[in-house]
């Protein structure tokens, strides 16, 4: 089974950018849509967006400053995010949509001045 590995958070000033990777040990292809989501201290995991092979899907909250990206020649679903806000705070997971793996880790996205 292809497993998802993410990586790229930091601490960063709000009005920040940061760019996080989701890079598949496999064919990313094979997993087709991926899922980036966040879980912030003391609540639920929350969607953020999805790409798919034709389309891309993005939370309310992140329309317009949010980009989710794939490269398949190398594995890897991006996540760019511009104007980053301080309830941007969270850790960050990606996934495949429809054939979930157990979570990893994460990254961490921290964004304060």
């Amino acid at each position: 089974q292809v497993q998802l590995v993410e990586s790229g958070g930091g601490l960063v000033q709000p009005g920040g950018s940061l760019r996080l990777s989701c890079a598949a040990s496999g064919s990313i292809v094979s997993i087709n849509t991926v899922g980036w989501y966040r879980q912030a201290p003391g609540k639920e995991r929350e969607w953020v967006a999805t790409i798919s092979t034709f389309r891309t899907n993005y939370a309310d909250s992140v329309k317009g400053r949010f980009t989710i990206s794939r490269d398949n020649a190398k594995n890897t679903v991006y996540l760019q995010m511009n104007s980053l806000k301080p309830e941007d705070t969270a850790v960050y997971f990606c996934n495949s949509v429809y054939l979930p793996r157990p979570w990893g880790q994460g990254t961490q996205v921290t964004v304060s001045s």
